[in-house]
């Protein structure tokens, strides 16, 4: 190591810069959220939690019609539930 450096020329910021389409923020998740994806990622040997949050994100979004799917198909089971009884009575 040298005893001083020249930093005259350095830059601030991250030495790889962010892809453009990623944005850093500060968030505030629950501990056992984190913990969840941060132990999926030591169960694979590797990775990125903060990929996992990103991605189960990314599939809530593209699901937005799912409790309302789930919903429609309670209603269509109980109805048909309902006109067994009537039938029988």
């Amino acid at each position: 190591m040298k005893r001083e450096y020249d930093l005259r020329k350095g830059k601030r910021g991250p030495v790889i810069p962010l892809p453009p389409e990623k944005v850093r923020i500060t968030i505030r998740l629950d501990r056992d959220i984190v913990d969840h994806f941060r132990e999926k990622v030591r169960k694979a040997h590797g990775g990125n939690y903060q990929t996992l949050i990103n991605d189960a994100l990314r599939e809530h979004i593209q699901r937005p019609g799912l409790a309302k799917q789930l919903g429609a198909e309670v209603r269509s089971v109980l109805r048909e539930e309902l006109e067994k009884i009537k039938a029988s009575a």
